[in-house]
């Protein structure tokens, strides 16, 4: 005797759609939700294919290359990246062994440590950043009128404070 297993049903965007669109404000999240998933894969789609560079690797570089003396702490940037403690260490290790971050130890706290990007990450960046800038353009800010990107920045930073 076999058992048959159920598939989880799964809506169509139609569906989807008609249930959500009598709420407007959770078809705004729905669409919200979609966009950033869309765009998000695309972009680690392009990065992958024409840099070998996986986006979140590129998001660690773009932070560190952001911060005073080329630096955080492991902890400030796994909430800049939004990863947990463990999540940060296994990406820095990747990044430190390909020689694009290296760990320090924090002087004022031995139990602390930093990751700082070196000379060859920063190239690493440098080299990256035009397919991802192109990507962002391309997938995202070219599909917004100019008139909207104002109001579009306002309302994000109301959400991120």
């Amino acid at each position: 005797m076999t058992t048959r297993t159920r598939e989880p049903h799964t809506r169509s965007r139609e569906e989807e759609e008609r249930l959500i669109g009598a709420e407007p404000r959770l078809a705004a999240w729905s669409a919200f939700l979609r966009a950033h998933a869309r765009v998000t894969r695309q972009l680690e789609r392009e990065l992958q294919a024409e840099e070998s560079l996986a986006l979140a690797d590129y998001d660690v570089l773009v932070q560190l290359a952001l911060a005073g003396d080329r630096r955080l702490r492991m902890s400030e940037l796994a909430d800049r990246l939004l990863l947990s403690r463990s999540g940060i260490t296994r990406l820095v290790d990747r990044l430190e062994r390909d020689g694009l971050v290296e760990r320090m130890t924090c002087e004022s706290d031995r139990r602390g440590q930093w990751a700082a990007l070196t000379d060859a990450g920063h190239q690493r960046l440098r080299d990256a950043s035009p397919t991802h800038l192109r990507g962002v353009a391309e997938h995202f800010l070219d599909r917004i009128p100019e008139q909207e990107l104002e109001t579009l920045r306002r309302t994000l930073e109301r959400i991120t404070g």
